[in-house]
Order: structure tokens, then sequence, then C-alpha cells
């Protein structure tokens, strides 16, 4: 377990990873963003882990977004200083969540604003407590999204929508959030990570392999044609053909059993 600004738990196969910042409403700083990308490099190489949930320490934030006091410091030494230290680090964060090999579900348990909102974004799937609140808040600051939240959110709730929130900063439900695609389900406070867990296990009973071939040729394919993406989708399967998932799968579906994916 990490302990300090992101709690790591091991729960059977998935790993849960807390934002532990509750007194600044678990804002973004460096020290955390960093500790993040450590704990799923770590992660990744772990075979005993199979899918990641995230969600926030405290029961007001999953996170309030970057760590204003900080980055406004990086601001005040210029552009360039201020792109390195903060947008470039926040980008790879979730670039890195996006193109995470194992599925990563956001519990959003509170109030998720800027980078906690693009954290939601960025992840495979998520799942939002009734009490969650969520805003692009950037524009209040004088600043537009630095996460990637330009470019994501319209690609999820198209771009007039995207806009709407974007352009005003105004807060939204998590039930908006839920018809705008950022969530998958709402679902009452004390049943969220519950939630979260019995979709992590209806994932888990498949194959983790195909899984990250699955999860591949989304995030490869979301911005290419789709001549190319169906290239990409050609290429996964193929790298599924030699592997004993697909013939246990095959196998079983024919002798009509459960797969025996974990050698048990």
């Amino acid at each position: 377990m990490a302990q300090g600004t992101i709690l790591h738990e091991q729960h059977g196969a998935v790993a849960v990873l807390t934002i532990n910042r509750p007194e600044k409403l678990n804002a973004l700083n460096y020290a955390t963003n960093d500790l993040l990308m450590r704990l799923l490099e770590d992660i990744e190489g772990d075979r005993r882990v199979r899918a990641v949930i995230i969600t926030g320490a405290g029961e007001r934030a999953f996170s309030a977004g970057g760590d204003i006091h900080e980055f406004s410091e990086s601001v005040k030494r210029g552009a360039d200083v201020a792109v390195r230290d903060f947008v470039r680090r926040g980008q790879a964060m979730t670039a890195r969540l996006e193109a995470f090999p194992k599925p990563v579900i956001a519990a959003v348990n509170g109030i998720a604003f800027g980078g906690g909102c693009e954290i939601t974004e960025a992840v495979h799937l998520a799942i939002a407590s009734e009490n969650a609140v969520f805003a692009k808040p950037e524009i209040n600051i004088g600043i537009p999204p630095t996460f990637g939240g330009t470019q994501r959110l319209p690609r999820l709730a198209g771009r007039k929508r995207a806009l709407e929130y974007l352009l005003t900063g105004d807060a939204f439900s998590a039930q908006r959030a839920c018809e705008l695609g950022i969530v998958n389900k709402v679902v009452p406070h004390g049943m969220l990570l519950d939630e979260a867990f019995d979709l992590a296990d209806r994932i888990l009973r498949h194959s983790p392999v195909t899984a990250a071939r699955i999860l591949a040729a989304v995030a490869r394919g979301l911005n290419a044609t789709i001549g190319e993406g169906l290239q990409i989708e050609s290429e996964q399967f193929a790298r599924m053909v030699e592997t004993r998932d697909i013939h246990e799968g095959l196998t079983a579906w024919i002798e009509r059993r459960p797969p025996n994916y974990f050698g048990e």
C-alpha cells in the first residue's frame, strides 16, 4: 500500500487507487500525478492485477482538479515552464489511463471538477455516486482545460453539448454526466464501490488477454478513419490467434462449459 497522496489497496485481482488529499478536495498536485503514474507502471507489470478502480478519499470529492496554488507558481515562471510542469504532466497521466492495457473504472464519489472530470473522461468505464457533481470550470480562472478536456469531452458528448460546459464553467449533475456519456451509471452513494467491484467482476470472468486487445483497438481506433480502425481491429484479432485464450474460449463454447483462462 502506497501511503500519502494515493492509497493503493489490493482486492483479489482488482487494485483500488484512492486519491488521498481530502483536505484539498483531492486536488492533483504534481506529486500526486507522479505517484499515480508510478503506481500504474507497477500495476501494469503485476500479473495478479487484472482491473483498476480509481476513487477519492472522503465524502466530498473525487478530485477538484489541478492544484491551483501549485500550478499558478509554474505560470508565473512563463509558458515553457507551465506547459512542461502542468500541461504535459496532466496530459501524460490521462493518456496513460486511456491507453492502459487493463480495464480502469472510475468510482466518482463526489466533486469531479477540472482534472477530476478529465480523469473520468479518460478512463475506460465510470460509475458515479448520485452525490457526484461535475464541472469544466477552467474558464473561470482564465485557462482552457489542459488534461485533455477540450478533446475528450466533445468526443464523448458531441461538440455543442461539450462547448456548453467548456464555455460556461457551469456544474452539472451525475445524471447529466451519464446522459453526456462521461459515466456509465449513477448509483446511490452507499453502493458506489460495490457497483464498481461488480462491474470489475463482470469483466474479470473473461480473458484478460482479450480485454487488453479490445482496449487497444478502441484506444487506437478512436482517432482513426473507419478503414484504419478496421485494420487495427484485424491486427488485434491476429495477435489473439496464437494465444491459449482463443483456443480455450472456442473449445469451451463447443463443449458447452465455462472457459478456464487462468489454469485453475
